[in-house]
């Protein structure tokens, strides 16, 4: 008897041929996505992650003046250099290692404190009707626009003792001082680069809250007002919950930004203001680059991107409900 073969109908073989082809245009697609996203991701390595990677392997290296031509071949110390920063108490390094993470930490709260109340504060009397209401809006980015250059030498004329201008309204024309207190030395040293900074984001985080507070519906408060509650309570109950997502991102960045300050600390008051200003970045620049301790400039350098790696998984846990798009 003759073996017949059983062809598969023409439907079925197009079925199997029309997956292939539809997937053609996916593939297409998504090899023009990786391209684009490509530069990105090359510029990301080069620039953040192997820099990142290779300041974590020298912070396991003996590296001083005689060892740094030697670079990733100067000689393994292990964990000594974190050894001498955390626990060493006969190390000089050690004290000011801690009184440097100290410091970060009072300029760090007292900055981001000033700069997310004071911007809210202004973006509240911005958001109200007044003459002239889009000039005041663009003079109050005069602050971010001027370089971080710029606003640590301005302020650092108005903080001298006998010609700024900041003693001149204190004590010259107001009195409320009797004595010229030197602000860029000492105890006063903190405050005089805490007040620049809150000053240099002021406008941002204006910007921020004023497109919040102009996005919220009016009908809110409008019922609110109905209801019998005053100002204050419209702001704890309505304002404050509705900005709460905005308050969020800015305090991320803001934490972020305050303890990687260098430019206003360092211009202002040098590489070693002194230990009631020396911040974290003015401590690893100066024991890196001027007593050419890059061992130890690396270790506190993976210290505080740990601490930082911390902090952001600590906020993302206490705001997550608040930054899910519902």
């Amino acid at each position: 008897m003759a073996q017949t073969t059983l062809q598969p109908p023409p439907e079925a073989s197009s079925a199997r041929v029309l997956p292939s082809r539809a997937g053609r245009p996916r593939r297409r697609r998504n090899w023009f996505v990786y391209g684009l996203i490509a530069p990105a991701v090359t510029f990301m390595v080069l620039v953040h992650l192997i820099p990142t990677a290779g300041g974590v392997v020298l912070s396991f290296k003996r590296l001083n003046t005689f060892t740094f031509a030697r670079l990733f071949d100067a000689p393994w110390a292990g964990l000594e250099n974190y050894r001498g920063i955390l626990f060493d108490t006969a190390n000089p390094l050690h004290s000011g290692f801690f009184g440097a993470v100290q410091n970060t930490a009072v300029y760090t709260f007292w900055v981001v404190l000033g700069t997310l109340a004071g911007g809210l504060a202004i973006a509240l009397l911005l958001n109200r009707p007044m003459r002239g209401q889009r000039l005041v809006r663009t003079l109050m980015l005069a602050p971010w626009i001027v370089p971080s250059f710029v606003v640590a030498v301005l302020w650092q004329f108005m903080w001298q003792s006998d010609v700024g201008i900041i003693n001149k309204v204190l004590v010259d024309y107001t009195h409320i001082l009797s004595d010229r207190p030197i602000w860029l030395l000492g105890g006063n040293s903190m405050w005089a680069i805490v007040i620049p900074s809150v000053w240099r984001g002021l406008p941002f985080a204006m910007i921020f809250f004023l497109a919040g507070l102009q996005a919220m519906p009016p009908e809110l408060h409008e019922a609110a007002a109905i209801d019998g509650a005053g100002p204050l309570r419209r702001f704890r109950y309505i304002t404050l919950p509705l900005l709460r997502p905005l308050i969020a991102v800015q305090l991320l960045f803001g934490v972020i930004y305050a303890t990687y300050q260098f430019a206003i600390p360092y211009i202002m008051l040098g590489s070693n203001p002194g230990p009631d200003a020396d911040l974290m970045m003015t401590l690893i620049v100066r024991q890196s680059f001027s007593n050419n301790l890059f061992g130890f400039g690396a270790a506190a350098s993976v210290l505080l991107t740990l601490a930082m790696c911390v902090w952001v998984a600590f906020w993302y846990r206490a705001f997550k409900r608040d930054l899910e798009v519902t």
